[in-house]
């Protein structure tokens, strides 16, 4: 069985060959520092976070599971970014292409500081954020479409998902749908996105519903061109370490009637798993995005409140599955860590419907040989 029909059979609860070894990418730093190693050549350490084929191969990974068509779903075009000021220290005040002012620091890895937002009510939704969320095909075709047997990256043309309508491939590809919520936390702010929920919800209403209408165009066109994919992707990340960064009645109201639209298209073309990726601790939103047709939870953080599939399988059964859920932080400590992390990994894997990867890319403190020691365990240790 290849990696694609592997997945497709844990996650369907068939018999299957092997566990893929899948990853979320690597930082940028990461892929710097093994280059200073010796590890990688210079053109694979600027690959950025998405990696390439040659460093899966390297380390002993099959494939990164964000592996997607990623057409233009949000700000067209983007803001340009402008340095407003610049520090002592080096530091620069700018604002960036999401219309954010926010403090670029040398060498921060980290979210930055923000000062200020473009986007603060209605007149500045209507300049500068509203006929940036319009349809257009352009959207598509001026898109990156990742082939998906050798993991190259080309610019998406006339034509160009043609690569995606051959059912022979053998890697597990997807169709990222956007973001409902995530986006708009983005470009408001945490403080802005609370507030105006309550001084002005019609606004809140009609920023989710454009956001939500675009999302679905935009699915809608690429999935009439006959491409084919083994799963749909959503983004939102709306959840920190105590949960979530807006109500969860807020978000089954006003957002999961979307999710359900764009789900049900998705269905309708041959998708049934669905994805989410949402960092922090979700729990509390999971029930809307079960009830609107989002069954597969990403990348399952395990941080410091421990989370796992098995209490969400406990409690709502084999309908939801997950992808992720292996502590990246042994990584930077030793095999004795790694093969702990696996034995752990194993009553999970038992559970069916689940898939692990490490809970985010890899970061700069993960050591090469502990990575390569990992996928080499897993193979040994899964396969069927």
């Amino acid at each position: 069985m290849n990696n694609r029909e592997c997945v497709k059979s844990i996650l369907h609860y068939e018999s299957y060959e092997r566990i893929p070894v899948v990853h979320f990418g690597y930082w940028s730093e990461t892929l710097e520092k093994w280059y200073a190693e010796g590890h990688l050549t210079e053109a694979e350490s600027r690959t950025g976070y998405e990696g390439c084929v040659s460093i899966n191969e390297k380390l002993g990974f099959d494939f990164n599971w964000f592996s997607t068509f990623f057409y233009h779903g949000s700000l067209y075009p983007m803001f340009d970014r402008k340095v407003l000021e610049i520090m002592p220290d080096g530091s620069k005040k700018v604002l960036n292409a999401c219309g954010v002012v926010e403090m670029e620091k040398p060498g921060a890895g980290s979210i930055p500081m923000e000062f200020a937002h473009t986007l603060v009510d209605r007149a500045s939704w209507d300049e500068h954020y509203l006929p940036r969320l319009q349809f257009s095909e352009e959207r598509i075709l001026k898109s990156w479409v990742m082939n998906a047997d050798d993991g190259s990256y080309k610019v998406f043309s006339e034509g160009g998902l043609d690569v995606l309508k051959d059912q022979a491939r053998s890697q597990h590809y997807g169709l990222y749908c956007g973001s409902l919520l995530g986006d708009l936390r983005t470009w408001l702010g945490m403080v802005n996105l609370s507030y105006i929920q309550v001084d002005d919800e019609d606004l809140f209403l009609e920023m989710v519903q454009t956001i939500a209408d675009l999302d679905y165009r935009n699915t809608e066109y690429i999935l009439k061109t006959g491409a084919k994919f083994d799963f749909a992707h959503f983004w939102e990340d709306i959840c920190f370490k105590n949960g979530p960064l807006v109500a969860p009645s807020v978000f089954h109201e006003v957002v999961g009637p979307y999710y359900k639209k764009i789900t049900s298209l998705c269905n309708r073309y041959g998708i049934d798993i669905i994805s989410v990726d949402c960092d922090g601790l979700i729990d509390s939103l999971i029930p809307t995005w079960l009830e609107n047709g989002v069954n597969t939870m990403f990348p399952i953080e395990v941080g410091t409140w421990n989370a796992s599939i098995a209490p969400w399988r406990e409690k709502y059964g084999r309908e939801l599955r997950g992808v992720g859920g292996m502590n990246k932080t042994v990584f930077s400590r030793d095999r004795a860590a790694v093969d702990a992390e696996i034995e752990r990994l194993k009553p999970l894997i038992d559970l069916g419907g689940y898939i692990p990867c490490p809970d985010h890319r890899i970061p700069p403190d993960a050591k090469w040989d502990n990575v390569r020691y990992y996928c080499d365990q897993m193979h040994k240790t899964f396969q069927r």
